[in-house]
Parts: C-alpha cells; sequence; structure tokens
C-alpha cells in the first residue's frame, strides 16, 4: 500500500509591484479645489476680455454656480457618497472665490474691503453641496422628482440671471440670452417628455425665489 502523497506546500502570498490605488475622494477632492481656483481666475480676465455689458456675466452668481452641478454630475459615478459630492461641490466654489479674489489682489489694483469676498465665500459654502449634489441627482438619480428638482435648480439658476439683467441692470440681450438658458436646460437634459414639462415648471418657479434669495441678499449688503 503507498502512502498518500504528502499535502503541497501553500504557495507565498503575492507581493503588490506598485502601491495601492489611493481613495477616490483623495485624488477628485483636491482636483475639484483647483479646477475651481483656475476658473476664478478665468473669470476676472473674462471681465476684462469681454465687450461690456457681456462681461458681467463672466462672474454671475449663475455661472459660478452651475460649476458645482457640472462638478457632481461628473463625479456622481464616481464618488458614490453623496455627502463627499457635496464636499466637492463646496471646495469647486470656494476654489471659484479664492482664484477671483487672489488674482485681484495678485493682477489687479486689489478687492477692496473684506465684505463681498466673505459673503460670496458664505454663498459657496451653502450653493456648492446643494448644486453639486443636484448635478449628481441629475445623473445617477433613481427617482424620477430628484431629477425634477435638480433641473429646476439649474433652470432656475439662469432665470434669476435673467431678472437681475432685466429688473436690475436693464440689460435687454442678457436677459434674453439667459432666459434662453432657463428653458433650454430643462428641455435638453431631461429624460421623458414629462420630466421636460416638470423641470421646465420647477425652474419657472425657482428663478424669481433664487433672484429674491440671492440678489436681494447682494443688493441689501451694497446698500
Amino acid at each position: 500500500m503507498t502512502p498518500p502523497s504528502a499535502a503541497a506546500p501553500p504557495s507565498p502570498p503575492l507581493v503588490r509591484d506598485h502601491p495601492a490605488q489611493p481613495p477616490r475622494a483623495a485624488v477628485f477632492l483636491p482636483v475639484c479645489a483647483a479646477v475651481g481656483l483656475a476658473l476664478g481666475v478665468l473669470t476676472n480676465l473674462l471681465q476684462g476680455w469681454l465687450p461690456w455689458p457681456w462681461s458681467q456675466l463672466a462672474n454671475s452668481g449663475g455661472v459660478w454656480s452651475a460649476l458645482a452641478f457640472v462638478i457632481g454630475a461628473v463625479l456622481a459615478p464616481r464618488l458614490c457618497a453623496v455627502r463627499r459630492i457635496a464636499v466637492a461641490g463646496a471646495l469647486a466654489e470656494t476654489g471659484l472665490v479664492v482664484g477671483y479674489y487672489g488674482y485681484a489682489i495678485l493682477g489687479r489694483d486689489g478687492m477692496g474691503g473684506l465684505v463681498l469676498p466673505l459673503v460670496w465665500l458664505g454663498m459657496a459654502w451653502a450653493v456648492g453641496p446643494l448644486f453639486g449634489t443636484a448635478g449628481a441627482w441629475w445623473r445617477s438619480g433613481s427617482r424620477p422628482w430628484r431629477r425634477v428638482v435638480a433641473l429646476g435648480a439649474l433652470g432656475g439658476l439662469f432665470g434669476s440671471e435673467c431678472l437681475h439683467s432685466w429688473l436690475t441692470l436693464g440689460y435687454a440681450a442678457q436677459a434674453l440670452v439667459c432666459g434662453a438658458l432657463a428653458c433650454a436646460l430643462p428641455l435638453a437634459l431631461a429624460r421623458t417628455r414629462r420630466e421636460r414639462g416638470l423641470g421646465l415648471g420647477a425652474a419657472l418657479l425657482a428663478s424669481p425665489v433664487a433672484y429674491a434669495a440671492v440678489y436681494g441678499l447682494l443688493d441689501g449688503i451694497s446698500g
């Protein structure tokens, strides 16, 4: 009777020849801040490059807030946790403020007082998470009402700019462009006919609310 064969020795553990990949948040969050910083500098430069009164749209609240929406939409498949996407939106908006006023200090005649920079920074911390989440809801939201809210928020951004250009500044052409964007974005980005109608309706409702909240605050501070 032959003896049983000896068991084969266990295989040595695999040794990785490269370090483990860093967490995605550790990569994406600094990139969001850097993108915001660069675009903040760019919006300051565009004020000098674009003809008046189109230059005032370069650093408008609607354009700035739209960055957080785009950040949320891009990161939604990569950062599943909504809280991380909210942080990414806040970092991007903070970078915008720091880049804009940082360039004003280093490349122009200064930024004036601290009141407006601090107000915009406070708005960045509020708007960044909100619109970052909205962008993620639009991109990956499984519930239709979340996508409708996201589309209404994005359209309402430019609807508020339309009202500001028309009622406060008296710029009819800029108001027309922003109003067209407020209507076109929900219609173009919706997935279904029902979402288009509800998203457009939500944008029309959000426009005066955003106008009163944002520009009412700014007018009160500047006044």
